[in-house]
């Protein structure tokens, strides 16, 4: 059992709970899950462990409210903060979840300084800039998770429109993790023929608006709490590209330095990720309208890390 990558789970609640299910039921690694509230992580962890024999799996999941069982992670999933109420803006949490974000990081950062962040928290591409500001890591080990999950409601929801299985699906969905992402369509396919193809636009321009909507929707049924199985799948889906050294080209939140034409601002976009985090930025050709709709995303984006930066002055 010896030598199981470490990965930490950061925050306890349905993401991070069933982030750590996901993982332990992989069989590969050591999982970490941390939380404030007393006891909380610790129920979550044995609850987990107890599934093993049943599952078949005998990972070693501890439940923690401090950090030092942290040391040596190789990856740390940070899913927490306040979740998104009914009515609330994406920006309205940002002050919030920028000072537990802030204290979540610096926490990680002293006892893993090789680790990988994937961050959940919402507003999703703010948090990212948090994390950079302050970590002081490269830029390739602090990957935001927003386009893997907007991919995936996308491929959903055109799956059930043609009747075909989800992942015979590949989308692609750039730009900020709101209402301003910039989903692709020529760069959505089935089978490898361009869903254009397959129906009209009209169903086509509903379902980009429904994934725009995606996260709302699913807050407004559940009343009280948001999105946990998808975020905590393509939350997994990260860690297993990065561990297995995939070198699969997946959407997330990273800081662009002149590709796509943006200078230093966090957008999503298409990147390479393998064993150190994000390898490359992939280059996809755009239309005017998309490199438009990019555009204006990042601006939406720069000002969300405008506000963090007046907040934590």
């Amino acid at each position: 059992m010896m030598g199981r990558p470490k990965i930490t789970v950061v925050g306890a609640g349905n993401v991070g709970g069933t982030t750590a299910q996901r993982l332990a039921e992989k069989d590969i690694y050591d999982v970490v899950l941390v939380d404030i509230t007393e006891g909380m992580p610790q129920g979550k962890a044995l609850d987990i462990s107890q599934a093993g024999p049943v599952c078949g799996y005998s990972t070693r999941v501890v439940g923690t409210n401090g950090y030092d069982e942290t040391a040596g992670s190789s990856v740390a999933v940070i899913t927490s903060g306040i979740p998104r109420k009914p009515g609330m803006s994406r920006d309205e949490l940002l002050s919030t979840n920028a000072k537990i974000v802030k204290s979540v990081v610096s926490q990680l950062v002293a006892r893993s300084p090789d680790i990988i962040l994937i961050l959940v928290t919402n507003p999703l591409d703010a948090m990212v800039h948090v994390a950079r500001l302050v970590s002081g890591l490269p830029k390739s080990r602090i990957i935001g998770m927003g386009g893997i999950l907007d991919s995936a409601r996308m491929r959903a929801f055109i799956a059930a429109e043609l009747n075909v299985p989800g992942p015979d699906v590949q989308a692609m969905v750039l730009g900020g993790h709101g209402d301003t992402m910039v989903p692709l369509p020529r760069y959505t396919t089935v089978k490898g023929k361009p869903v254009s193809d397959l129906m009209p636009k009209d169903k086509l321009d509903a379902i980009i608006q429904r994934t725009r909507d995606g996260g709302a929707e699913i807050v407004g049924l559940l009343k009280t709490g948001s999105a946990f199985y998808a975020p905590s799948a393509s939350a997994v889906d990260m860690v297993e590209a990065i561990h297995k050294d995939e070198k699969r080209v997946m959407p997330c939140s990273v800081l662009c330095e002149g590709e796509y034409g943006l200078k230093n601002v966090i957008v999503g976009v298409p990147v390479k990720i393998g064993r150190g985090g994000v390898e490359q930025i992939v280059e996809y050709e755009l239309t005017v309208h998309e490199r438009a709709a990019l555009e204006a995303s990042a601006n939406a984006v720069r000002e969300l890390c405008a506000a963090v930066d007046r907040l934590m002055a």
